[in-house]
């Protein structure tokens, strides 16, 4: 799942990400494409409601701007993304930069963030796997 806004950064995170699946052997079912993070959880309900999904993995990056409105944003997708990871008893990894942080900073980001959330997605999947 990989948000559209700042799109020259969340770009670099998708194909990082798919580099990373792939180096991996992961095999990724979708590539859902929406335009906020604020817009991800409508999709991520639907993904996980598919027999065949185990993980999403989430790409986002929340540059602050003149107001707080990236911590109301990240916040409240944050919360989301947990509650319905928990309803679906599936691994949501949080893949989103930010907030409180300006663009270099989401550039510097995009490697590790984009890495670890998609390792967090296979890992916490697998131990999921394990203890059922």
């Amino acid at each position: 799942m990989v948000s559209e806004f700042n799109q020259k950064i969340t770009s670099k995170m998708l194909e990082v990400a798919q580099e990373k699946a792939h180096s991996l052997k992961i095999n990724v079912k979708y590539i859902c494409k929406v335009p906020g993070i604020y817009d991800m959880p409508l999709v991520i309900d639907e993904l996980l409601s598919k027999s065949d999904i185990d993980a999403v993995v989430t790409l986002g990056a929340v540059v602050k701007g003149q107001t707080k409105h990236d911590e109301v944003i990240a916040h409240a997708t944050a919360k989301t993304l947990q509650e319905l990871s928990l309803k679906h008893k599936k691994a949501v990894s949080l893949g989103i930069s930010g907030p409180g942080m300006q663009e270099k900073q989401a550039y510097a980001r995009i490697r590790p963030v984009a890495e670890r959330a998609v390792e967090a997605a296979i890992n916490i999947s697998k131990e999921l796997q394990r203890i059922r």
